[in-house]
């Protein structure tokens, strides 16, 4: 108001100050007024052609009325949505663990230690090696090493796998310290005094309950649309002419003797939660001889469950429905593979006994499949 008082004061005639007075409403009305310098209000910016530009605080508040508004209501999600959702997300989280998160995941997971021996509880998709120099278990043991020797800068301390496990089997992986555990390691291995016991859950209930499967493993292509390599039976004997006992044949020279025992701890649904014991160490040979040899695939193994072709696993619709679950998103469940226990039989320096606890989409198959774990049982 001071500039137009200024003005007034220098217009000579009533009707020049009317005219004046009047250009002057019409531009205060833009921010502007003759002989005074641009507004710069920072609530209310300006652009050409009179339309408000919005600030960094004009912004950040409708940021915050966007985070307060109530969402509307959408449509709540089924169980089978909600299970096909924790799936993909657990998918995704596998595929972007980062090295240093997976470092401190292992190191917030270990089972056991002393100064020749570590045993870690290995998560679902992570491959111990990795020949593409990808994210693996022995890519990240540097900086788990670290972090147990208290991330010392002059730590002298290493950390080696000794024995493997599959990408997609879960729990215990023993670790040695040094070379020379390394070697004593497979030394007992060789003289069995290395014990795994693995838990899976099957699809299907084994005949007998209890068991020792003996079977030859050999590796064997699947031609047609998909050709690809698998794991197959090779078995000694055959049923006779008869169909009433069976014959002896000569071995492959390429197959692997593989001998797997096995144990129905609880079965419901049409599915068993089983305990194995491997007795060799052939290449996918708990899952080749369940899927196989007692037609009892392991649950979310989509390799063995159809010999011809690459597929997801067809699963019983009463299997579906347990799961909640349609068969379209089979192939998202994770192999239900997991080495629970491990013992090192030491008759000198006493025996080494570590169990792992199963991952969180394995209890939760068993809580939808009403399967029960062992020491449940001895409760109730």
């Amino acid at each position: 108001m001071n500039n137009c008082r200024r003005i007034a004061r220098n217009c000579r005639c009533s009707s020049g100050l009317n005219s004046l007075m009047s250009r002057f409403k019409t531009r205060t009305n833009g921010h502007s007024c003759p002989g005074a310098a641009p507004s710069h209000n920072r609530g209310q910016a300006t652009v050409t052609g009179g339309k408000p530009r919005l600030t960094a605080a004009d912004l950040a508040q409708q940021v915050q009325q966007e985070k307060t508004k109530t969402p509307a209501t959408e449509t709540p999600m089924s169980k089978q949505q909600k299970r096909v959702m924790e799936l993909k997300k657990f998918t995704l989280q596998l595929q972007n663990v980062h090295p240093n998160v997976l470092a401190k995941h292992l190191f917030r997971g270990v089972l056991y230690q002393d100064k020749h021996f570590v045993v870690i509880n290995k998560p679902h998709g992570v491959p111990v090696q990795d020949a593409s120099r990808g994210t693996s278990i022995s890519s990240v043991l540097p900086t788990l090493s670290k972090m147990m020797d208290g991330m010392k800068t002059k730590s002298d301390s290493q950390l080696f796998p000794s024995l493997g496990l599959e990408k997609e089997t879960t729990g215990v992986l023993l670790l040695a310290r040094s070379d020379e555990a390394v070697g004593y390691i497979l030394n007992m291995h060789r003289e069995n005094n290395v014990q795994r016991k693995y838990w899976v859950i099957t699809v299907g209930v084994p005949v007998p309950s209890e068991g020792v499967i003996d079977i030859p493993i050999i590796e064997r292509e699947i031609t047609g649309p998909q050709p690809h390599y698998k794991m197959g039976l090779s078995p000694l004997f055959r049923m006779n002419d008869s169909g009433d006992g069976v014959t002896k044949v000569r071995g492959h020279r390429q197959a692997h003797p593989a001998v797997t025992k096995y144990r129905v701890l609880d079965s419901s649904t049409g599915c068993s939660l089983v305990e194995l014991q491997p007795l060799t160490g052939v290449k996918h040979q708990m899952r080749v001889h369940m899927a196989l040899a007692l037609a009892c695939p392991i649950l979310g193994d989509h390799k063995y469950s159809h010999w011809s072709k690459l597929a997801p696993q067809r699963l019983p619709e009463r299997v579906l429905g347990k799961l909640g679950l349609e068969q379209s998103k089979s192939r998202y469940i994770p192999l239900h593979l997991h080495a629970r226990q491990l013992t090192l039989s030491r008759a000198s320096k006493g025996d080494i006994d570590v169990s792992c606890p199963l991952p969180k989409y394995f209890t939760q198959s068993l809580k939808h499949l009403h399967l029960t774990l062992p020491d449940k049982k001895d409760d109730e």
